[in-house]
């Protein structure tokens, strides 16, 4: 078998994931991330669809539903906080809006991450920095540590991938934005939330939602807008804080509590959202995973998704091919191509649907959430969660794997 020492950059969903089926198939697997440690906590995510299907076939689904948090579903509100529309978790099968499988980010992260010990080599703290191929591997410089040499490199580290920038050049060239901001947080205020994710819509495009955490008194805070693209340092979160509460500024609801816990929390997260789109994943001996190769923004709600099961295609056709990465990557692309296309299909209305600019838009938005179980609405949502299986999964011949030594 060739190419056995793969590098993957990237230790959130699809990194770990992958270096997992990479392991069980007998490479060699060394991940480097960033952030100094798993990342903890973050928003939740849903295991839907195929990506369920992963999970199960990594023995793990039994920890991932005992992680999970407890949520009636969709709620939104109005300014008063009256609820003027919901969606329970069981509506359509437990693949609607609010899945019947939830469980934040740092918790599924975690699961993997451990799932992949002892046997994978993990430098935080660090991050690529520049990758030169030649016809027997990649020389990759790192921001800490010394050049190494990797068989390939797998760039799993998001949509701003340092991987894709080193590889395919200038992510303008690659993301396409929506002109919508989200900043994404933890709070510990006390909210009445009845466990329900509530979303609170204002005008002028900006939406606040509380959801309930894990952890008691935990609220997963979010505050989104609508705006042609800013301009603002990444690496500004000061800044990043009081662009938010400016734009928030009035907004009504439960705003001036989320916006007070906004500034004190440790995990402040802003951000564009955008889709990555690629006419190929692969660069020689690099190819991109998850949100780094074919993001589909939190709107479609298959993000995670497409992380797991782009894992789990990607190491199976490294496999199959004996680690020949010009058929693996070639079959990996022709297997993820039309699952891809479909889960980058935005919900009905996309950003402004989400994110509605006027008060007779929001009512508009509500009433057809209350008629979801009537046609034709029922109809677009069914299709809209029905992306998320709409594979078929290979088995690649390892139906069942050994539980992971480093498995909790």
């Amino acid at each position: 078998m060739g190419n056995t020492d793969i590098l993957i950059s990237g230790a959130g969903i699809g990194g770990p994931a992958l270096a997992y089926w990479l392991r069980a198939a007998g490479f060699t697997v060394t991940v480097v991330e960033r952030a100094p440690a798993p990342r903890p906590g973050g928003q939740t995510v849903d295991l839907r669809g195929a990506g369920r299907t992963v999970i199960t076939r990594m023995g793990l689904m039994d920890r991932a539903r005992a992680l999970c948090v407890d949520q009636r579903g969709l709620a939104y509100v109005n300014a008063a906080g009256r609820i003027t529309a919901r969606m329970p978790a069981d509506s359509f099968g437990g693949e609607g809006i609010i899945s019947e499988i939830e469980i934040l980010r740092g918790d599924l992260g975690r699961l993997l991450y451990d799932a992949t010990l002892p046997d994978t080599e993990y430098l935080f703290d660090d991050t690529i920095t520049g990758l030169d191929q030649d016809d027997d591997g990649v020389t990759v410089t790192f921001e800490r540590a010394g050049p190494r040499r990797f068989g390939l490199v797998i760039g799993a580290d998001g949509l701003h991938s340092a991987v894709r920038a080193a590889a395919f050049g200038p992510e303008a060239h690659h993301i396409r934005p929506l002109d919508l901001y989200t900043a994404w947080f933890t709070v510990t205020e006390e909210m009445d939330l009845d466990g329900w994710y509530q979303m609170y819509s204002a005008p002028g495009g900006r939406v606040a939602s509380a959801r309930p955490g894990r952890l008691p008194g935990e609220v997963k805070a979010g505050l989104s807008f609508r705006s042609p693209p800013l301009a603002y340092d990444r690496r500004d979160i000061a800044a990043q804080r009081e662009l938010v509460a400016g734009r928030f500024s009035g907004a009504g609801w439960e705003v001036p509590r989320l916006l007070r816990g906004m500034r004190t929390a440790s995990d402040f997260c802003f951000g564009s959202v955008g889709q990555v789109h690629l006419d190929s994943w692969s660069r020689g001996r690099v190819a991109l995973l998850g949100d780094a190769g074919y993001c589909p923004t939190p709107l479609t709600g298959l993000g995670t998704s497409l992380a797991l099961v782009g894992a789990y295609v990607l190491a199976g056709e490294l496999a199959a091919a004996d680690g020949d990465h010009r058929i693996a990557f070639r079959n990996y692309d022709r297997v993820m191509r039309p699952y891809v296309r479909q889960a980058q299909e935005l919900p009905p209305g996309g950003a402004s649907g989400y994110a509605p600019a006027g008060a007779l838009a929001i009512r508009l938005r509500d009433l057809s959430m209350r008629t979801m179980n009537h046609w034709p609405v029922r109809n677009l949502l069914a299709a809209q969660f029905a992306k998320a299986g709409n594979i078929a999964l290979p088995d690649y011949g390892r139906a069942a794997v050994p539980e992971p030594r480093g498995a909790a």
